[in-house]
């Protein structure tokens, strides 16, 4: 029997894709650090992809985790105290904090801690998981990152809902939709799924990025280790389809 092509309906082919779970919390310097590493290293890694002609896609999520789940709601206060009481006195809070801005200057970040405020992070938790869904109008990395610049640079409460809708208005949403979502029980379940998940699978520090659900990398690595990581785990999707 002659098939005749025109009558043969095809349906292209899957992209491979490696998928890149981050778990971090938005009041996490090496979270901010590891993200802008990461970036790099993403860029590198895609580089490489094309010059080995491989059509990989990357598919990045980020999750929550919460460093402090005890700090009250709705009460924020200087990080420089928040420091002091976990680490041993001002002394020993300022030396940590100006080392890490000083790594964040390394990498472009232009970090503020000494106006930095220390709140529970839930509810930005919750607008990153609003972000995440397919109706949202911007994409989940843009309101990270806002809400990260908002607390290491800016200096705002990111425990506080207005604030958190100011931020995600500034960036595509509509302020009153976000103040309407954090009213409401819409991602709390949820994110306290999520929460429950990273302390269950051993998730006990951030960031931590997981490739594929099966291997974790910790820390705010260089570029150029996430980009070896991501290529190799590329080459395997290309070896190994689904």
């Amino acid at each position: 029997m002659t098939v005749d092509p025109t009558n043969v309906s095809s349906t292209p082919a899957a992209r491979p894709t490696v998928t890149v779970e981050v778990w971090s919390d938005v009041v996490c310097p090496w979270c901010y650090i590891g993200k802008r590493r990461f970036a790099s290293g993403l860029t590198l890694a895609n580089e490489q992809l094309t010059a080995d002609g491989l059509d990989v896609e990357i598919d990045v999520s980020y999750h929550p985790y919460q460093l402090d789940p005890t700090a009250s709601p709705g009460v924020s206060g200087p990080v420089i105290d928040a420091y002091a009481k976990k680490f041993g006195g001002i002394e020993r809070a300022e030396a940590i904090i100006a080392n890490v801005s000083a790594t964040a200057a390394e990498v472009g970040l232009e970090f503020h801690m000494d106006k930095a405020l220390r709140a529970n992070t839930l509810l930005a938790h919750r607008v990153i998981w609003l972000a995440a869904q397919p109706d949202s109008p911007v994409a989940q990395d843009v309101v990270k990152e806002r809400l990260l610049k908002a607390y290491f640079t800016d200096g705002l409460d990111i425990g506080d809902p207005d604030v958190l809708a100011g931020c995600a208005a500034e960036v595509g949403f509509e302020r009153d939709d976000v103040i309407a979502f954090l009213e409401s029980d819409r991602g709390l379940a949820e994110v306290a799924e999520e929460l429950r998940f990273a302390h269950e699978n051993g998730i006990t520090a951030v960031p931590t990025y997981v490739i594929n659900g099966r291997w974790a990398v910790p820390g705010a690595q260089e570029p150029e280790t996430f980009a070896q990581v991501l290529r190799k785990m590329a080459a395997q999707a290309v070896a190994e389809p689904a």
